[in-house]
Formats: structure tokens, C-alpha cells, sequence
């Protein structure tokens, strides 16, 4: 090989690599990319908005009826303790869905959401707003994947009404303090998988980095308000493990907990540090 095919070898290389280093996005880049996207979110028709949680709200459900199945399916064969862990390695499943099909969920999009308010571009009013119709329409959307969930799976065999109450008191069993502290950890892991997904350019990147953050959350088992309302609102419909004061008490503490995380996530650890480069 000639010195001349050499050195252009060499430059195809060195443009190879520069480009693959442009692909990679930066902190500011990703921020300024969330930001757009949740400047975008409040531009949207309110009814789109409740429509795509209601769908996200559903969709999540497709978790919990691969931890029923495979719980029912384990029960008696492995000790309780054994079964939770075991039945984390299904916890992302909804979340992929939800996240690639780009559906609202809460706790993936409060930190996003909130980035217009921490710019100054939207007021605190209009987010909590947003939010509530988020909430809403993920709440109601669970609620019916609840009862379909355990309806058709007790029919079929593939789900008991033992391991929806196990499921819903393994749920609830903490103090609501703890609680509280295991939802603010989830938040935080939600913006987390949030602005991870927003870095990577290929689905099969976005899919390994959404199973990964909620496989933490599900083998940690913390507190997550969403797939928890599916989880502990069928123990409430389902068998009389909870009531409803257990359940108020517990969404609660779950959402305020979630947002908690993923506001903190936002404002102290990424927005400031973006701030302090000006």
C-alpha cells in the first residue's frame, strides 16, 4: 500500500470517528433537546394529552400482568421472597412499551415537564395542570387494565386472587414514610431513564437503557405510583386484603414521592449544573 492510499485510509478513519463523536450528545444538548420537547408537551392539545396517559396508563398494565402470571405461576414452588425477585425481570416490559410507543407517562415525563418552568418559559400553574390531566389520565387508564388484567387472567386459569392480594400487601407493607423515601428514589431513576433514552440514538440502545433503570426499580422494589395503582387498586377490587384508606394513602405517598425525585433530579443535579456554565 502506497503512502498516498495510506494517509487517506487514515483521514476516512479520522472522519469516521469524528462523526460518531458528533452523534453522541452532550449534557447541554440533551438538556436543550428535553427542554424542547417539554416546551412542545404544553403546546399540545389537552385532549391528546389525556388520551396518550390514559393510553400510557393501559399499557403499563402489561407489567403487572406478567408479575401475576409469573407469581401465580411460581406460588408455592419458591418461598414469597424468592418469587419478588424473580418476578422483577418482567417489571420493564411495560415500561418499553410505554417509552417506545411514546405515550405520556407521569413518572417519566415530571422531570421533563418541569424543565419549562425551571427556564422560565411556563409558570408553575400551568404544570401543575399538566400533571393533573397526566395523573388522571394514567390513573384511569391502570384502573381499566386492572379489571381486565385479573377478570380475564382469573378466568383463564392464569391469575389468583391469593397473588393479587400478595402482590398488593408486598406493595403496601412499608411505613408511609418509607414509602415516601423508596418513591422519591424511583422519581429520580425515571428522570434518569428519561434523559438516558433522550442520548441514545438506536432502539435497541433505548430498549437495553429502559430495562435496565426499571429492572433497578423492580428488583429494589421501590415505589412507583403508576404500575403501584394497578397493583394495589386490584387488591382493593379483587380481594379484601385493602382497603381503601390503604390505597388513598399509598397513591399519595407514591406521587408526591415520584415527582419529589424527579423534580430534584432536574433542578439540582442537571439544570443547575447547566446554569453554572453560564
Amino acid at each position: 500500500m502506497s503512502k498516498d492510499q495510506k494517509d487517506k485510509k487514515i483521514e476516512k478513519k479520522v472522519e469516521e470517528l469524528n462523526e460518531e463523536s458528533n452523534k453522541q450528545k452532550s449534557q447541554e444538548k440533551i438538556l436543550i433537546s428535553q427542554l424542547s420537547e417539554g416546551m412542545e408537551a404544553f403546546e399540545e392539545n389537552k385532549i391528546k394529552v389525556f388520551i396518550s396517559a390514559l393510553t400510557a396508563g393501559m399499557e403499563i398494565g402489561f407489567s403487572y400482568l406478567l408479575i401475576a402470571i409469573l407469581y401465580t405461576f411460581l406460588e408455592g414452588k419458591f418461598s414469597k421472597e424468592a418469587i419478588f425477585f424473580i418476578v422483577a425481570f418482567t417489571y420493564p416490559v411495560g415500561f418499553i412499551i410505554v417509552v417506545l410507543g411514546k405515550s405520556v407517562l407521569f413518572t417519566e415525563q415530571t422531570s421533563l415537564l418541569a424543565l419549562p418552568v425551571l427556564h422560565k418559559k411556563r409558570k408553575i400553574s400551568e404544570l401543575l395542570q399538566l400533571w393533573g390531566i397526566v395523573i388522571i389520565g394514567n390513573l384511569i387508564g391502570g384502573a381499566i387494565m386492572t379489571v381486565i388484567i385479573v377478570s380475564v387472567g382469573n378466568g383463564m386459569g392464569i391469575i389468583s386472587y391469593e397473588s393479587v392480594s400478595a402482590i398488593a400487601l408486598h406493595i403496601t407493607k412499608a411505613s408511609t414514610l418509607v414509602i415516601f423515601g423508596s418513591a422519591i428514589l424511583a422519581g429520580w431513576l425515571m428522570a434518569l431513564l428519561s434523559w438516558l433514552v433522550t442520548s441514545a440514538s438506536e432502539t435497541i440502545g433505548r430498549i437495553v437503557v429502559i430495562y435496565m433503570i426499571t429492572a433497578v426499580v423492580g428488583f429494589a422494589g421501590f415505589h412507583h405510583s403508576i404500575v403501584g395503582n394497578i397493583e394495589v387498586l386490584a387488591g382493593l377490587i379483587f380481594t379484601d386484603a385493602i382497603s381503601f384508606g390503604t390505597y388513598a394513602t399509598f397513591q399519595t405517598t407514591a406521587l408526591i414521592g415520584n415527582a419529589f425525585g424527579g423534580v430534584f433530579f432536574v433542578a439540582l443535579l442537571r439544570y443547575r449544573a447547566f446554569q453554572a456554565n453560564f
